[in-house]
């Protein structure tokens, strides 16, 4: 009974993180998406948005991607998306 369960958990974590990684790559779309519109941002602010993105991407590539969706998530915010 006990192996079932182990099972069923490792079944979770694995779906749970394979979504995760589909996530990331549809955030630097909407990211890059609305850059190309020229939003009125700050210099500063541009700056941070296309820092965040490359982290991002860099944490998603590395296969972190909880913390690559919590980055392109604060880039997001100041794109107002």
């Amino acid at each position: 009974m006990k192996l079932k369960q182990l099972f069923i958990a490792a079944t979770f974590a694995l779906a749970s993180s394979a979504a995760m990684a589909f996530h990331c790559p549809a955030d630097m779309k909407k990211i890059d998406d609305a850059l190309a519109k020229n939003p009125k941002l700050t210099a500063a602010q541009m700056t941070e948005v296309k820092k965040l993105r490359a982290d991002g991407e860099a944490s998603h590539k590395a296969g972190k991607h909880q913390d690559s969706v919590d980055t392109l998530a604060k880039a997001m915010k100041i794109l107002g998306i």
